[in-house]
């Protein structure tokens, strides 16, 4: 049976107890195995983790121990998946850059507050994850990020939509969900999620629902396929 970890805490604005029960559904009604800490404790154990398919994070803002931060990337480097959504995962600890290379991007702003409608755009054959996925409206925080140029896009929203010093640029396609790799294993992204309630458009449900399983498969094909972690390893200075 495949494992999953939802490490849920941080501030409350996000709803994050709602918001990991929502994924803890979604993952333990295709059979994955759930634990849900509201602790960070449980990333010290680094044996423990190495044995999981998947770890979602739902925590906003805070700080994290940098052994914390070591382990979780050692585990997705191994192999094991890394998912999450909104502030949840990209707004979780400002001061860990560490962090934020391996999720592979940062919040810096949402103009206009909660309440914003707007279009998330797909980019139709990009990913698997996106097959079938028209573009879609949702009412909620429009999030501004600064984004790993490594990521593969899979959605994106215009901006500027609201009045800031910010429109004084050029219009852009800020990302509004990606992938990557942090060595073996594969990391998922979705800006959406400031409230619960924005999974119940079928559209972004469906969006984080596959996501987080994209993520949880790689564990699987990085054993299947022998995949090691040597070729990762350096003991040159990275931050």
């Amino acid at each position: 049976m495949k494992k999953a970890l939802i490490v849920q805490g941080g501030w409350d604005g996000h709803q994050p107890k709602l918001v990991s029960a929502r994924f803890a559904r979604m993952l333990q009604d295709e059979g994955v195995e759930v634990t849900v800490s509201d602790t960070q404790d449980v990333l010290g154990d680094l044996t423990a983790l190495l044995e999981l398919d998947l770890i979602v994070a739902c925590w906003t803002m805070g700080k994290i121990l940098r052994e914390y931060t070591q382990n979780v990337a050692k585990a997705v480097g191994a192999g094991v998946g890394l998912a999450g959504c909104h502030g949840g995962m990209c707004d979780s600890f400002r001061e860990d850059t560490e962090w934020q290379f391996i999720t592979g991007g940062q919040w810096v702003s949402h103009p206009g507050g909660d309440g914003v409608r707007y279009t998330v755009n797909i980019n139709h054959g990009s990913s698997p994850i996106t097959e079938g996925i028209g573009d879609f409206e949702v009412c909620t925080e429009h999030y501004y990020l600064h984004i790993d140029p490594a990521v593969e896009v899979l959605a994106t929203t215009a901006f500027p939509l609201i009045p800031y010093y910010h429109v004084s640029n050029k219009p852009v396609a800020m990302p509004v969900a990606w992938t990557k790799f942090w060595g073996n294993g594969r990391v998922f992204y979705t800006s959406l999620g400031h409230h619960d309630d924005v999974f119940d458009v079928p559209e972004a449900g469906l969006l984080m629902r596959r996501g987080m399983f994209w993520a949880l498969e790689g564990k699987e094909y990085a054993v299947t396929h022998g995949l090691t972690v040597e070729r990762f390893e350096s003991t040159a200075k990275m931050y």
